[in-house]
């Protein structure tokens, strides 16, 4: 019996895909599940993804429309989540979409128990092929001793990510979120939806990874992706573990400082990396510096790392030993990659080969 007993709050934070956006809204709307409220959040579109926002709420009283300053993914979600009337949270990114059944399969492995959280998995939707993202965890139920041992413990400090740290295809309890918001941190550019999600996941009480359940669709936009320079990456990678310091605190997180200096090196892996696209000839000087940094340094050296990637494990000795004819090396590699566009999604530190 399908339950619709349960109101589900979908949050789309909107900002400049007048492309997309209609298929994304469209594809909430005509959900199976009927009990659902749609909130587009506009973080200050420059484009006409604003008034498409209006007249979907004009035709639909389901839709509900926030317009504010641009702000950020972060600060998008957040007024969601503060707006948000129902019983369960989902996001739904705006040039994304979803299968009509998503809402009405993951309701059915609810509950209705404060802190569950259903994860279905993806469809990777390029130009010219779809491609299956299935997360490496088990499908099953989680709860007690196996919830803390298999998930909880599980969570920070791996090379590969059990569960996706995304916003997205998970069907959230509204209380996980709650007195989270002390994390957030709207000025990252890279980690906030780990910010989002990794201290939601430890206030859980119940996960459900659904077997299959292909029901999101990540569409592969070439203008979406971040695989352009980003010069203050190295600074933003800094707030991130700030941030989760603190979630690692208060919740006390078993080892936790342990686990979050190995979740840092391999995000340091995705820093260098960005590094290697630097179109600045003087690319040497700028990893050298980050890198060489007497606390970056500390944490590299100290932190003993399991990297199993055949490319993780050269972006890691660039790490190690930042000296000029091997960056040269990588920078090549990282250039190669970029012209083949064999990328994918979901990877805490994007593969340079694969």
């Amino acid at each position: 019996m399908q339950k619709q007993k349960y109101k589900i709050s979908v949050i789309v934070p909107v900002y400049n895909k007048e492309k997309y956006l209609a298929q994304c809204i469209e594809s909430v709307l005509s959900q199976k599940y009927g009990n659902l409220e749609l909130l587009l959040v506009d973080d200050g579109s420059t484009d006409t993804s604003g008034q498409i926002c209006d007249k979907y709420a004009q035709k639909d009283n389901r839709v509900r429309v926030f317009h504010q300053k641009n702000g950020g993914p972060t600060a998008a979600a957040m007024t969601g989540l503060q707006e948000a009337a129902g019983d369960y949270y989902t996001f739904v990114d705006s040039d994304d979409y979803v299968s009509k059944e998503m809402l009405s399969e993951m309701a059915e492995c609810l509950v209705g128990c404060e802190g569950e959280i259903v994860c279905c998995n993806h469809v990777l939707e390029k130009q010219r092929e779809t491609t299956p993202v299935i997360q490496p965890l088990s499908p099953g139920i989680y709860e007690g001793t196996r919830l803390d041992e298999e998930i909880k413990d599980r969570l920070l400090g791996r090379e590969n990510r059990i569960i996706p740290m995304s916003r997205c295809m998970k069907l959230c309890e509204k209380s996980v979120f709650e007195g989270n918001e002390k994390y957030y941190d709207t000025t990252l550019r890279m980690g906030d939806d780990f910010n989002l999600i990794y201290p939601a996941l430890l206030k859980s009480t119940r996960i459900v990874i659904m077997e299959e359940a292909l029901f999101y669709h990540y569409r592969y936009v070439e203008d979406s992706i971040v695989h352009a320079y980003d010069p203050d990456n190295a600074l933003s990678i800094a707030k991130w573990y700030e941030a989760v310091s603190k979630i690692v605190q208060d919740q006390n997180v078993s080892d936790g400082e342990e686990k979050l200096n190995r979740e840092y090196c391999y995000m340091m892996m995705y820093v260098m990396k960005n590094e290697l696209r630097n179109p600045d000839k003087d690319y040497v000087r700028k990893i050298q510096h980050i890198f060489m940094d007497a606390k970056v340094r500390e944490k590299i050296v100290n932190t003993p790392l399991s990297v199993t990637s055949r490319a993780n494990a050269l972006l890691y000795l660039g790490m190690q030993y930042p000296n000029k004819m091997l960056l040269h090396i990588l920078r090549m590699i990282v250039k190669r990659y970029d012209a083949s566009g064999r990328r994918g999604r979901g990877r805490k530190t994007s593969d340079v080969t694969a």
